[in-house]
């Protein structure tokens, strides 16, 4: 039985004088609006978490590039041909017997 169950039982057999603070604490109980407050919480937290992160990788990437124009005239000697060659075999997941 829940909260509502109650009140209409109260209702429909004339109890409602004979009760009157149950009755009226079931009209509030009835009426106060549901809080999620813990699952609020964590969609919160999920928030910051992925506003840190995404932060953080435009920071660092904010970084690599400045650094990248500091050092024009190194980046500009860079070939980079090797540099892709190198960073695919480092993540390829392929292995080559030979």
């Amino acid at each position: 039985m829940n909260a509502l169950d109650i009140l209409q039982y109260l209702l429909s057999n004339d109890l409602i004088n004979i009760f009157p603070n149950l009755s009226i604490s079931l009209r509030i109980l009835l009426t106060m609006p549901v809080t999620v407050a813990t699952g609020e919480r964590s969609f919160s937290k999920l928030k910051i978490i992925k506003n840190y992160l995404r932060s953080t990788m435009k920071q660092e990437r904010l970084t690599n590039l400045s650094i990248i124009s500091i050092e024009r005239e190194i980046s500009r000697n860079l070939d980079i041909t090797d540099i892709v060659n190198e960073f695919s075999i480092k993540k390829s997941r392929k292995v080559q017997f030979n």
